[in-house]
């Protein structure tokens, strides 16, 4: 096998041979000896650390640009003001070349986003290259091709996988290199993994870097703890922050971070893990959310969490969301049984009205069996939706279901839940969904779950909040904002709901009420009424959002009446039943997904 461009660059390098480091790059390498002498006497070879600007939008042009290693960012003027980062440039690229050929001055700004070498070639050399070797031009022409494609793309395509992250500590008293140690171990369950300390890295070039991130899937780089050349590199070479912190401390600032704080072409994308030593109480976890914005937060208490961090950071990851579906929403708890027998790990939960309160219960850590013994106390013992009161807001008064739900998740914060977790109310005061990815866990389990006029609306800071199910029923979208992987979503809303077989336009006289109602055993009353009109919007977005899902399980519930409470146990079973036959026909689909640990089932 002949030897790669990598390793003829870094061979060139390492012997300082300007002549075999020309002859390695794409644009120059199928030059003669003595052309290449002549272009070697004029191209300029210059490192450029990262955060340099190669040139500015605007700027006279003063040659075209080839990548030797390292990477340059594309910014371009956003319609919002500034600039945006519109594509990336990577060794063996080139750069500069539209503007070249056209004459014009630069239409966008180069900045480098890792320490990068380049080679300019003037305009009169590259001009003087062209004459004498008109394929130069095909290869830029192509380059150019591709470039605009990728463009026309950008804002259809996924975002890039981070493959590249910091491990950022709080401080002194965090072993970040063991915990890089275990990351590292569970991101080689999906390929190449390399963890680098300062005592390997601090020292190596440009090249070194850039090799050991092409031979890698993953490279992991352990920061120092405070400001130092070799935090700034690791914050410069990384894709994506992973900041570790203790969660019983209290929260204080990232030292390491000020070694970035003015520079716009780091990794904007971090993720908290807030190490908990054992312990299950988050008490901190509220500041230190406040104090560093961060696209995810992991509360990491066991090896099992560190494994789930890897497969949400690797895309690997499994989401599940829930729908609301009244007292079919039971089935949930069935269906989160199957996926657990099934060893298929939960990493992340979304859901709305019943399935947002059965998914903060999952959330939380409950077993399957606290589970079941919880929500059978709740709401089979006694009908929560039983405290009838006169209907100025809503049929029922509320208190109930309020206090039930403050008796099984008391004072629990949404952000301090051990999954990563959303629930969706609707707002009523800006006619929007709204996702609840922190504050007080009750509360808003509440307001996903208040169906307009059977319970009273959440009333806070202003805003009012009724049933999630009004605007989103099942919220795939939420989750595929912030998840890379695989989603199975759980449609427990049947799309026939409500029927009966009488006739009716009218409610007949009181006198002859009861009378009327023996007659017609399959009558329908005004809870059944609101809590299907109440879903009736979302039935269209629901369509869609089963189309965002790689799997959608809808269990067989339409002999379960929404507001049969009783069919508790039958509904577990029917969505426990169903879920495991359709998990087994559908295990292709799970292939990127990680296995968890054997579990025993109940």
């Amino acid at each position: 096998m002949s030897p790669g461009p990598d390793t003829l660059i870094q061979s060139a390098l390492e012997r300082r041979n300007l002549l075999a480091l020309m002859a390695a790059l794409p644009l120059l390498r199928d030059l003669d000896p003595t052309q290449l002498e002549e272009v070697a006497r004029e191209v300029e070879w210059f490192s450029l650390p990262g955060g340099s600007t190669l040139f500015s939008a605007g700027d006279a042009v003063d040659g075209l640009y080839v990548i030797v290693n390292g990477v340059l960012g594309v910014y371009v003027p956003s319609a919002a003001g500034g600039a945006r980062l519109a594509g990336q440039i990577e060794a063996g690229g080139t750069a500069g070349e539209m503007e070249v050929i056209s004459g014009t001055r630069r239409t966008s700004t180069l900045i480098s986003l890792r320490n990068t070498e380049v080679a300019r070639l003037p305009v009169r050399t590259f001009e003087k290259l062209v004459a004498s070797r008109p394929q130069s031009l095909r290869y830029i022409a192509n380059n150019l091709i591709q470039r605009v494609e990728y463009l026309q793309r950008a804002e259809a395509q996924p975002r890039a996988r981070p493959k590249t992250f910091a491990i950022v500590p709080n401080g002194l008293d965090i072993d970040a290199a063991q915990f890089g140690l275990n990351l590292a171990e569970q991101f080689r369950r999906f390929g190449r993994a390399e963890l680098v300390l300062s005592s390997q890295g601090s020292d190596r070039t440009s090249h070194w870097f850039h090799r050991l991130e092409r031979a890698n899937d993953f490279v992991l780089y352990v920061s120092d703890p405070q400001p130092s050349n070799w935090t700034k590199l690791c914050l410069r070479q990384a894709d994506s922050l992973v900041l570790l912190a203790r969660c019983d401390r209290a929260p204080r600032a990232w030292a390491a971070l000020q070694a970035i704080r003015d520079d716009p072409t780091t990794a904007s994308a971090a993720e908290t893990v807030l190490l908990h030593d054992g312990l299950r109480d988050s008490p901190h976890t509220r500041r230190w959310l406040d104090l560093q914005p961060a696209k995810r937060h992991h509360h990491v208490r066991s090896g099992g969490d560190i494994a789930r961090v890897a497969r949400l950071l690797s895309g690997h990851a499994l989401g599940v969301v829930l729908s609301g579906g009244g007292a079919r929403g039971f089935a949930h708890i069935g269906v989160l049984r199957a996926l657990q027998a099934a060893r298929l790990p939960i990493d992340a939960i979304g859901a709305t009205s019943i399935g947002a309160i059965v998914g903060a219960g999952w959330a939380a850590g409950w077993s399957y069996e606290e589970m079941r013994d919880r929500f059978r106390r709740s709401f089979v013992d006694s009908n929560p939706l039983g405290d009838y009161t006169l209907p100025f807001v809503s049929l029922v008064a509320g208190r109930r279901v309020g206090r039930r739900l403050r008796a099984e998740f008391g004072e629990l914060h949404v952000e301090d839940l051990q999954l990563p977790y959303f629930c969706v109310s609707a707002n009523l005061t800006s006619g929007q969904a709204a996702i609840h990815r922190r504050g007080r866990l009750w509360l808003w389990l509440r307001a996903s779950a208040a169906i307009p006029g059977v319970l009273p609306p959440v009333v806070t800071e202003k805003q009012i909040y009724v049933d999630g199910a009004t605007i989103n029923n099942l919220p795939v979208d939420v989750m595929r904002e912030t998840l890379d992987g695989t989603v199975v979503a759980v449609d427990a809303g049947a799309d026939r709901m409500l029927e009966t077989s009488i006739e009716m336009t009218e409610v007949p006289s009181a006198w002859h009420v009861a009378a009327w109602l023996r007659r017609r055993p399959s009558s329908i009353n005004i809870l059944q009424i609101l809590l299907r009109a109440s879903m009736i919007n979302s039935v269209a977005a629901t369509v869609s959002q089963r189309a965002l899902a790689d799997l959608v399980l809808k269990p067989p519930l339409e002999r379960i009446d929404l507001l049969d409470w009783r069919a508790f146990d039958r509904t577990i079973e029917l969505g426990y039943r169903y879920a495991s036959e359709a998990l087994e026909k559908n295990a292709a689909i799970f292939s990127r997904v990680g296995s968890a640990d054997p579990v025993i089932s109940s």
